[in-house]
């Protein structure tokens, strides 16, 4: 089993102290045996400078969750496995720094009949960042607030989305385009978060959210549970029947839009009575009102704890009067009150009757669990498509064709339209510890182009270092022969 090298001062033997120089980034490190360079990716071992973490190898075979380390060199038993099987990723895989050479592996594989090509490097990603939906209903900041990790400032908030607080951290202004600190707090935070680590963030007046991906948020130390069914006026229209004849009204409390039954088209169509209820805010349309407090992390997303101060006094012309029965909910349904209307037409509390207890559960029933989602998106550009071609351009518009499929360690990836290869990709889909760094600071990441052999040879492709399955599963490559098998990933 391959393991990290040690690093250590009382691991390295007293007669092996000659340095080598690392040529896998433009840091280039001198390492002395048995000790890592900066990005702690690669390692003196012997005298070699090799890949400190195996080839990582996604294998059909393999039970999900299951792995075999180690998978190659003398280990492996030399029975040919079918090339529709394996899938060899980039994942510890080395880079193609400084870009004259061909990739570390450039795979010929037959699928389905097909003779493919792929080409497997570690890419270094200046130009990268990540993209973060945080499913909560809470107020996390003013859209354009700074999103800060250890005090520096690594990005920003986007507009939100229904039902979600957007993110965008990273980029190369906050990796390079600023102090050191800044640019090593970017890359630290990128890094963890591409890895499915937590990292606490703080946003300028706002809130501390704590972001993993694929696990849900916590806001300011509440762990969120479940992300709103829709609006104020959606829920209305959604479950305006199930309340009818219920209750007499009913008043969905939302940051973005607060629905009433009584005057909202859901209620008008199934003949719900006017109730002389006035809300405070800014009306939209009948029954969908704006702005009825601040947001924050309260009722439905706003900034309130006592729903009843967004309503105004009650009008006996328009059908208000005593006895009047009025339940509010939040858009989770975590947060609800029933009240009934006194002889001065004011809402007193009142215990929720078991007739409504199964319309607030219904609600939370509705809503998904709140979940942080982290798309780590990159250019693809510049000099490493020198390690797939030596006229890059043509890797470029044979990707925009369609001729390509690129992925990272194995994942699909959605490649943006327009010029260059910009990806995006949910990391969660992604063997894990995918990614690493290099401390100009940049980001590394897994990066793998699949097509026709003929068509790679035509885009001017290292065709004289293409090798077989059969080959790299014995021999490795320049940065070592250990690797891994690992099942594929499910959604």
């Amino acid at each position: 089993m391959t393991t990290r090298a040690d690093t250590s001062t009382g691991d390295i033997p007293a007669a092996k102290t000659e340095k080598i120089r690392c040529d896998a980034c433009p840091v280039m490190c001198y390492i002395a045996e048995g000790r890592a360079g900066a990005c702690d990716r690669y390692a003196n071992i012997d005298g070699r400078i090799t890949r400190c973490d195996p080839l990582t190898v996604i294998d059909k075979r393999i039970e999900e969750g299951g792995e075999i380390v180690p998978f190659l060199g003398r280990d492996w038993d030399g029975n040919i496995v079918p090339d529709d099987d394996l899938f060899i990723t980039a994942v510890g895989a080395g880079t193609t720094y400084p870009d004259y050479k061909p990739a570390p592996f450039i795979i010929s594989r037959q699928v389905d009949g097909a003779d493919l090509v792929t080409v497997v490097t570690e890419a270094i990603f200046s130009y990268c960042g990540v993209k973060v939906k945080i499913d909560t209903d809470r107020h996390l900041g003013h859209e354009a607030s700074a999103v800060r990790a250890g005090g520096e400032v690594i990005g920003h908030v986007m507009t939100s989305e229904y039902g979600s607080q957007m993110l965008s951290l990273g980029g190369v202004d906050h990796l390079t385009g600023g102090s050191k600190a800044e640019g090593r707090a970017t890359c630290d935070a990128l890094m963890k978060l591409c890895n499915r680590e937590a990292v606490t963030l703080t946003i300028d007046s706002g809130a501390e959210v704590v972001v993993q991906a694929g696990q849900p948020p916590i806001v300011d130390g509440r762990r969120e549970e479940r992300m709103r069914v829709g609006c104020g006026s959606a829920t209305i229209g959604m479950f305006a029947a199930q309340w009818q004849g219920l209750v007499d009204e009913v008043v969905v409390v939302d940051d973005h839009i607060t629905g009433v039954v009584s005057e909202h088209q859901a209620g008008k169509v199934i003949g719900w009575p006017d109730t002389g209820i006035r809300i405070k805010g800014r009306r939209s349309t009948p029954g969908r009102y704006f702005q009825v407090a601040e947001p924050g992390l309260g009722w439905g997303g706003t900034d309130i704890e006592d729903p009843l101060t967004i309503l105004g006094p009650w009008r006996p012309e328009k059908g208000a009067h005593p006895g009047l029965t009025l339940l509010m909910v939040s858009t989770t349904g975590e947060q609800y009150g029933y009240y009934v209307l006194n002889d001065d037409l004011v809402p007193e509390p009142a215990p929720l009757p078991d007739t409504l207890v199964r319309t607030v559960e219904l609600i939370a029933e509705n809503c998904e669990p709140a979940l942080c989602t982290v798309m780590f998106m990159g250019g693809a550009g510049g000099s490493l498509r020198s390690g797939v071609t030596t006229n890059p351009v043509k890797l470029t518009r044979s990707v925009q064709a369609l001729k390509t499929q690129v992925t990272c360690g194995g994942a699909p990836v959605y490649v943006w339209p327009g010029g260059g290869i910009t990806l995006m990709v949910d990391v969660t889909t992604m063997p894990t510890n995918s990614f690493g760094y290099v401390p100009t600071p940049a980001l590394v990441a897994p990066l793998e182009f699949t097509l026709r052999r003929e068509d790679y040879r035509a885009l001017g492709g290292h065709d004289a270092a293409v090798r077989d399955v059969d080959d790299i599963l014995a021999t490795g490559g320049e940065y070592g022969a250990a690797a891994r098998g690992i099942a594929p990933r499910r959604k």
